[in-house]
């Protein structure tokens, strides 16, 4: 017994000591989790904060205007200003070398006009800003459209001298439904053009825009003398200097400098006194908030030709524009800083580079971060992707990025998987909303010239097609393709790149038809059996499988709509 009383006392204390290890050992272990626990969080909430701040460094804009206002030549002196290019290329001249950075494509450097959207970021003032240069032509209106889909806030470009024109209001039409905030550059100042509150009276009535100037010129034309900067509250004298290369300025910062008045005269200065009273006593103070709900727009005036106005444009800019919004999908509406990466694709662009007959897809980026090497869910097709080489874009020059943004474009190589409005996610079930292709308004057969390319034709079409700059139609009747466009130019664009990019020939033969309507109906119905058989051979295919219904005339499908009440036709493809 008094062996087991020793043994008993051994084991227990023994015990204790373990127990009080264990215990010790615990404590230390709970410490370490905990300061692991707390280093996770602090990591998180650093990459949290890290992810919000870039979504306010970025800054995704359009650049909309009627043909030949100035907009390839204002993107391009944003590129000098913002520091992306040393010396501005030209769209039209013979003595500058250097084309202009936006028009990549041979087509546009030939026939000095921008025929496809272009996508160039760069960073300025630690703000990271995309610019999407639209084509301004209306053939090309349905690639700006989309593109408008794409952006968060516009700059609209207007020629002092031919003021509001048709294209331009169709396309601010379009940013007022959709409440996108915008910004109104006056351009070409130093040639003789209308009165600056005359245009801006202009804007108000046939854009229906509220706007309120932030800068006003000193003079136009040959009188042209430079630019009060409202926002900013200081004056820029014009020199006329190098138009490829930033010069310096003379400024001043007070109207009430006497080497302003030894400058301008003081019958000049007087008149500018009197405008800013005038601008004060008629137009609304600026307000921001105004501005983003697309309720006020500011105007600022300049020469992107002659690099006036476009600092003071850019400055502005930087500070008052939106940083990505939220989109709405079919589900709900999507927020920049969801954690969940969603994007969207708004532009399919084939042959970039002719040599690697490489095929982009241009992707919107609405929430979360998009990771080089990771998978995403392609909602349309059910499957995950993986993208070894997303780029960032600088007109047609490209880099491997390894992340990027909400506000980002990114553009992922495509081997056909790929349309228009399709939808990226990281595993979300949506898709984005206002993506349509629009009813064509010319079409045309197209026929081979050159039967030894039968395949190199057939693969042109089917790849320019995917681009969205027209539409593909196959006629039932006896499967001849029917090429649908918004504007005639774009079948010459159609042939030239054919020719130059997949060395096939083709030519174009005119045919009857009105619009192309999509078709929605209960397939089985007697109703639309007999359409089917009577419209026979006005009935199509376009590249998706969708029914078309090409009306040879307005009073035809007018007719057509009475008869077959139980049809739907709609105008875009999207319903």
């Amino acid at each position: 017994p008094t062996g087991l009383s020793s043994l008993s006392t051994r084991i227990t204390s023994s015990s204790f000591i373990a127990l009080k290890n264990t215990q010790y050992f615990c404590k230390n272990l709970f410490r370490i989790f905990s300061l692991q626990a707390l280093f996770v969080i602090l990591l998180q909430q650093i990459a949290c904060m890290g992810f919000l701040e870039e979504i306010k460094r970025r800054r995704t804009f359009g650049i909309i205007s009627h043909p030949d206002a100035g907009k390839t030549t204002l993107t391009e002196k944003l590129l000098l200003f913002g520091g992306a290019i040393q010396e501005a290329g030209a769209v039209k001249s013979n003595k500058i070398k250097k084309g202009a950075t936006s028009d990549f494509m041979e087509i546009e450097r030939q026939r000095g006009i921008s025929v496809a959207t272009s996508v160039l970021a760069f960073v300025y003032k630690d703000k990271k800003i995309n610019i999407l240069d639209t084509p301004g032509h209306k053939d090309f209106a349905e690639d700006t459209f989309r593109t408008l889909t794409a952006v968060d806030s516009v700059i609209v470009v207007i020629d002092v001298a031919k003021g509001v024109e048709e294209q331009t209001e169709k396309l601010v039409e379009v940013c007022r439904m959709r409440k996108i905030p915008i910004i109104v550059f006056i351009n070409k100042l130093d040639r003789e053009g209308k009165d600056a509150f005359d245009l801006m009276d202009e804007v108000e009535q046939k854009l229906g825009l509220k706007v309120t100037p932030l800068s006003v010129p000193i003079g136009m034309g040959y009188d042209f003398k430079g630019i009060y900067n409202i926002w900013e509250r200081n004056i820029q004298l014009f020199q006329d200097e190098s138009k490829q290369t930033i010069g310096k300025k003379e400024h001043f910062e007070s109207l009430d400098d006497p080497g302003l008045e030894a400058e301008i005269g003081s019958t000049r200065l007087k008149n500018l006194k009197e405008e800013l009273e005038l601008i004060k006593g008629v137009y609304p103070t600026f307000d921001q908030q105004e501005y983003l709900d697309g309720n006020l727009q500011p105007v600022l005036f300049g020469s992107a030709l002659n690099n006036f106005g476009v600092q003071e444009l850019l400055n502005c800019f930087i500070e008052i524009a939106p940083k990505p919004l939220a989109k709405q999908s079919d589900t709900r509406l999507v927020e920049p800083d969801d954690e969940k990466f969603a994007g969207f694709v708004f532009k399919i662009h084939a042959n970039m580079d002719p040599n690697h007959r490489d095929r982009l897809a241009f992707i919107k980026i609405v929430s979360g971060t998009f990771e080089r090497n990771k998978p995403y869910h392609h909602v349309r097709l059910k499957k995950k992707l993986k993208f070894s080489s997303p780029n960032a874009f600088f007109a047609e020059k490209k880099q491997i990025v390894d992340i990027s943004y909400p506000g980002d474009i990114v553009g992922l190589h495509d081997t056909g998987n790929f349309k228009i409005g399709d939808t990226l996610t990281a595993g979300d079930i949506l898709q984005f909303k206002g993506i349509p292709s629009f009813s064509p308004e010319h079409f045309r057969f197209i026929n081979n010239n050159d039967p030894l390319k039968a395949k190199q034709l057939a693969k042109g079409i089917d790849q320019l097609m995917d681009e969205g700059v027209a539409q593909l139609f196959t006629l039932n009747l006896n499967g001849r393709k029917v090429i649908g466009t918004v504007g005639a130019l774009q079948f010459e664009v159609i042939q030239y790149r054919l020719l130059h990019e997949y060395g096939a020939k083709c030519s174009f033969e005119n045919l009857n038809v009105h619009k192309a309507c999509w078709i929605e109906a209960n397939t089985e119905s007697d109703d639309f059996k007999e359409f089917q058989r009577i419209k026979q051979k006005f009935l199509a295919k376009d590249k998706s499988g969708k029914l078309v219904f090409l009306a040879d005339s307005a009073f035809s499908l007018q007719m057509t709509q009475d008869k077959y009440r139980d049809i739907q036709f709609h105008n875009t493809s999207e319903f």
